[in-house]
C-alpha cells in the first residue's frame, strides 16, 4: 500500500494513504542499515510503501525516489545527516533582525542547500513590527531585503503580529508543498497560526539572557493549508552544517558568485587566492557582498577532509 509520509515522532512515523487513512507505522529493524548514514532514514514527504499487517500493526517497507530533498548535518556527529523533508515545491527561511537575530552565514548555508538540492527557496522576514520605531533598524531590513532579492531570491518582510506580510506569504504559498525552517524563536509556529485558523500552535518565549528562541516544536509535521497546498513544519535549529559539497562545486550554491565566476582567469579557480579571479574583483568592487562571501569561505571550510568525525 503506498502513503505519504505526514509526521515524524522520532520513533514513530504518521502516514496518509491514497484513501486519506491515517496510520501509525514503524520501519523494519534492518531498514536502518541500507547505507542511510542520517538520524532519519524516513522524513516527512516522503512517497512510501506500507505493509499492513494482521494485528493492525504497519511497517514501512520502501520509499520511493525522492525529488528533492533539504538536508542538515547532524549536531550529533556519530550521524551522518538529518532530512529535514523531501518532494518540495519551496523551502521557506523564516529569519528576524531582532529578538533573535538570524545570521547571514545560517541563511547562507540554508540558501546553498537549497540550490544543491533543487529546492526554490523563499526568504520571510519576521518581526518587522520590532523595527517600526528604529531607525537603524528599518535600514538594515531594507538593506537585507534588498541584498537577497538582488541574488533572485523571494524576500516577504512580515509580522505575524499586525498581519503585514501574511496574505503575501499565503499566496506563495497555495497549492505546494513547502517546508517552514529557521532558527528557535524566529516565530514559525506564529506564522502557521497565522495561515492556519484553528492550528494552536505553542508559541515559544525568547530567552532573556541569550535573545534565542525557545524550542517549541519537537517533530516534524505536516499541515495542510486551506484551500490548498500544505507546509511541513520543523523544529527549529541552531545551526546549518552543510554536508556533501565538493569544494569545487560549493560557487555554484552561490548565483552571483558562479555568475561571476564565468570571467575568472583559470577554470578551476576556487575564488581565494587566484591572480584574474573575477569573484575576488567583485567583493572588493562590493558588487558582491561580504557577508555572501565569507559564508561561501565557511562552506569551503566545511568540505575540508577530517574536518568533521567520521560516522560509525
Amino acid at each position: 500500500m503506498k502513503a505519504l509520509v505526514v509526521k515524524n515522532t522520532g520513533s514513530w512515523y504518521i502516514v496518509r494513504t491514497d484513501a486519506g487513512d491515517e496510520v501509525p507505522c514503524k520501519i523494519k529493524g534492518n531498514f536502518r542499515l541500507k547505507g542511510f548514514r542520517c538520524t532519519n532514514p524516513v522524513a516527512v514527504g516522503d512517497r512510501v510503501e506500507i505493509d499492513m499487517r494482521p494485528d493492525d500493526t504497519a511497517f514501512i517497507t520502501k520509499i520511493e525516489e525522492r525529488r528533492n530533498y533539504i538536508i542538515r548535518r547532524s549536531s550529533n556527529l556519530s550521524k551522518e545527516f538529518q532530512i529535514l523533508a523531501s518532494n518540495l515545491d519551496l523551502a521557506v527561511l523564516v529569519v528576524t533582525l531582532v529578538n533573535p537575530a538570524t545570521s547571514t552565514t545560517f541563511i547562507d548555508r540554508f540558501l546553498a542547500t537549497a540550490e544543491a538540492y533543487n529546492v526554490p527557496a523563499l526568504i520571510a522576514i519576521n518581526k518587522i513590527d520590532l523595527l517600526a520605531d528604529d531607525a537603524d533598524g528599518r535600514a538594515l531590513l531594507e538593506a537585507v531585503a534588498y541584498l537577497y532579492s538582488s541574488i533572485g531570491y523571494p524576500v516577504i518582510k512580515m509580522s505575524t503580529v499586525t498581519g503585514e506580510g501574511v496574505s503575501e506569504l499565503k499566496n506563495a504559498l497555495q497549492g505546494r508543498l513547502s517546508l517552514l525552517s529557521g532558527n528557535s524563536g524566529v516565530g514559525k509556529s506564529s506564522t502557521i497560526n497565522r495561515l492556519v485558523p484553528g492550528a494552536h500552535l505553542r508559541v515559544g518565549s525568547i530567552s532573556d539572557v541569550h535573545h534565542t528562541g525557545m524550542h517549541t516544536t519537537t517533530f516534524s509535521e505536516m499541515i495542510d493549508l486551506p484551500g490548498g497546498g500544505a507546509i511541513i513544519d520543523t523544529p527549529g535549529v541552531k545551526g546549518f552544517g552543510t554536508i556533501d559539497f565538493e569544494r569545487g562545486e560549493v560557487a555554484h550554491y552561490f548565483p552571483e558568485i558562479f555568475k561571476m565566476s564565468a570571467h575568472c582567469k583559470y577554470n578551476n579557480c576556487t575564488h581565494t587566492h587566484e591572480p584574474g579571479c573575477a569573484v575576488l574583483e567583485a567583493v572588493g568592487d562590493h558588487r558582491i557582498a561580504q557577508s555572501r562571501y565569507a559564508s561561501y569561505l565557511s562552506i569551503i571550510d566545511d568540505s575540508t577532509e577530517g574536518k568533521y568525525r567520521k560516522p560509525f
